[in-house]
């Protein structure tokens, strides 16, 4: 799930670790074949491919992988890869919004399973139009705080276009237009500061807080979506407290 609340740092830090790996790399891979068949084989000429390549690679997704995706999406092994990018809009418990972005080459069964997906796990389907209006598109950079303040990140990136720093708990939150992230990358390193996370997201104007009951049931949901092969985001507004993140720790 993407989304920058202390819930969704929690989910990004479990991510790491957790047993959902092949799915992420599969992710990462046809996100490599698509940007090879749409702008070529050539990282150089390339720049979609190139920084797909490096996200990959910053995942430990093997080398021998990004090379045959590479291939594929450019056509040079003589597979058609042809996807299709779709957003799905829901609703899920207490009012919480979803985006869910998916990439697919067969458009009925992705709508098919994301609808089965939702309703089987207390949300709803809402008409198109009707939650995206809550997000903005924006870049997104997540980086540990590793003793630096909230004034070290910012003077680090505000030429580059930073519009804010906010603080994600574990993490410093960098957001700006999605045009700027390869600036915002560029000042960083500049600045000899590590990242974990850039990416174009769409984040919400404002955030729902979910009782210990609603969030049981949203991370069902999300999960379900998450397991979904045609599935590669799920944005949400959704948010829940420490406390309430500390009683389904417990669960």
């Amino acid at each position: 799930m993407s989304g920058h609340s202390k819930w969704a740092t929690t989910k990004h830090k479990k991510a790491v670790i957790d047993a959902k790996r092949a799915k992420a790399f599969a992710k990462y891979i046809k996100t490599i074949e698509v940007a090879a068949r749409l702008g070529g084989p050539d990282l150089s000429g390339n720049p979609n491919l190139e920084l797909a390549v490096s996200k990959a690679k910053k995942n430990s997704v093997p080398n021998d992988n990004i090379d045959r995706a590479i291939k594929r999406g450019a056509g040079l092994t003589g597979e058609a890869i042809d996807y299709t990018e779709i957003m799905y809009e829901a609703r899920g418990p207490q009012g919480s919004a979803l985006l869910i972005e998916c990439l697919t080459e067969n458009r009925n069964r992705a709508a098919a399973d994301v609808r089965l997906a939702v309703t089987r796990n207390g949300g709803s389907m809402a008409d198109q139009g009707s939650v995206n209006y809550l997000f903005n598109r924006k870049g997104v950079v997540s980086l540990p705080k590793n003793g630096l303040s909230e004034d070290d990140v910012l003077m680090a990136v505000l030429d580059a276009g930073a519009e804010e720093v906010k603080d994600g708990g574990e993490n410093w939150v960098v957001y700006s237009e999605p045009a700027d992230l390869q600036a915002i990358r560029d000042a960083l390193a500049e600045a000899g500061i590590e990242y974990d996370t850039d990416e174009a997201e769409f984040v919400p104007s404002m955030e729902v807080q979910l009782d210990a009951d609603g969030a049981r049931k949203f991370v069902r949901l999300v999960d379900a979506l998450e397991d979904l092969d045609d599935v590669q985001n799920v944005y949400t507004n959704a948010d829940m407290s420490e406390d309430v993140m500390a009683e389904l720790e417990n669960d």
